[in-house]
């Protein structure tokens, strides 16, 4: 197979990806602005508890080494 085979087929591959990526866009149910609020306040809610865990935990590990160290 010659490079310039092997490009056409690259592109032709390329064209073919985008393609059905655009279809199975237009399949997307896109959330309204009440459920675009209610999953956004989820994220956030969970990112803040995730975070308030991690830094209690480093503050409480950060004390028991301060006893040894």
């Amino acid at each position: 197979m010659s490079f310039v085979e092997k490009l056409k087929g690259g592109l032709a591959n390329t064209k073919n990806f985008i393609v059905e990526g655009w279809h199975e866009l237009k399949k997307v149910r896109w959330p309204n602005r009440k459920e675009l609020k209610g999953y956004t306040i989820v994220v956030l809610s969970v990112v803040i508890a995730i975070t308030l865990y991690f830094y209690a935990f480093d503050w409480m590990l950060g004390r028991v080494l301060a006893l040894f160290f």
